[in-house]
């Protein structure tokens, strides 16, 4: 695969990662620490300035074999057809296996269900899995059938086609009703386990956001996604001094109204159907853990 460099003072990785949208800034990291990349015929480096006009040269990893096992868990699927699937996930369970976390996930109940029918451009452990969502996250996840609908799809992500919309539960009262948060989002400079509103070593993060109900010390909100970052929404509000209702990473350290998990719940996506181009929008109910917040915040 050759590409052309269209703007210059970009890094190697995150230009990689922009252009080739089937590889993500992990695995594009990764491409580059084994040598695997060319910038004008010379090996380039990860941390290496690009410059417009510039040729990257590489070959993509062929897909291993997947070696996950298929397990028959029960999914709550919202919309299927042959080329893509979108699952309500509940909250605690975990999207794709890792240390830890080998069986029981989403990955998991997807091989059972789709049989062969998933893409491979992740790798292995990732099997269709385009974006992610937190463990504790609940909603909707979309996730390509094959490799034509996975490249169509994480496309979308990198141009903001694909909108991902939020409700949440924060505390503390919001006195404006809408605002954007435009930070940019990096590793937590003392907890590797965390991000953080940051300048160094960051990316753009935006966040769009709107009061929908408010109460005496929590406030309903909903926030659309510009961009996807890790934890995003989570981190944004957290620097709003707004940290989402239960988050005890990033927000208040006791449980709060019987949450010790972030109540944050993937409400709708929207998205151009890889094959038709149509518009195609996806929504599904609060699940009832939120219900019982909110129903417990109403009788106050």
């Amino acid at each position: 695969m050759r590409l052309t460099l269209d703007r210059s003072g970009e890094r190697a990785d995150a230009a990689l990662a922009r252009l080739c949208p089937e590889l993500s800034r992990s695995a594009a990291q990764k491409l580059l620490e084994q040598g695997a990349v060319l910038r004008n015929a010379a090996v380039c480096k990860k941390n290496e300035k690009l410059l417009e006009g510039d040729v990257l040269e590489l070959e993509l990893p062929q897909v291993q074999e997947v070696s996950i096992e298929a397990e028959d868990i029960a999914l709550d699927i919202v919309y299927e057809d042959e080329d893509v699937i979108v699952i309500n996930k509940p909250k605690g369970l975990v999207v794709h296996p890792a240390a830890g976390h080998w069986s029981g996930t989403l990955v998991n109940a997807l091989m059972y269900h789709c049989k062969d029918s998933l893409s491979g451009i992740n790798g292995e452990l990732r099997p269709g899995i385009v974006h992610r969502i937190d463990m504790d996250t609940s909603g909707l996840l979309i996730v390509a059938k094959n490799d034509f609908a996975h490249q169509s799809l994480a496309a979308q992500l990198q141009d903001h086609t694909l909108a991902r919309t939020y409700e949440c539960i924060v505390c503390g009262g919001i006195r404006e009703d809408s605002g954007t948060i435009d930070a940019p989002i990096g590793r937590h400079p003392a907890d590797r386990k965390k991000m953080a509103v940051t300048e160094k070593n960051s990316r753009s993060a935006v966040t769009h956001w709107q009061v929908l109900e408010r109460f005496d010390r929590y406030t309903r909100v909903q926030c659309k996604l510009e961009t996807g970052r890790t934890h995003q929404i989570r981190v944004h509000m957290a620097w709003r001094n707004h940290p989402i209702l239960g988050d005890m990473v990033y927000g208040h350290k006791k449980p709060e109204l019987g949450m010790d998990t972030q109540c944050l719940h993937a409400r709708e996506l929207t998205f151009l159907h890889p094959r038709s181009g149509e518009p195609t929008t996806v929504t599904c109910p609060l699940p009832d853990y939120f219900e019982e917040v909110l129903r417990k915040l109403r009788q106050k």
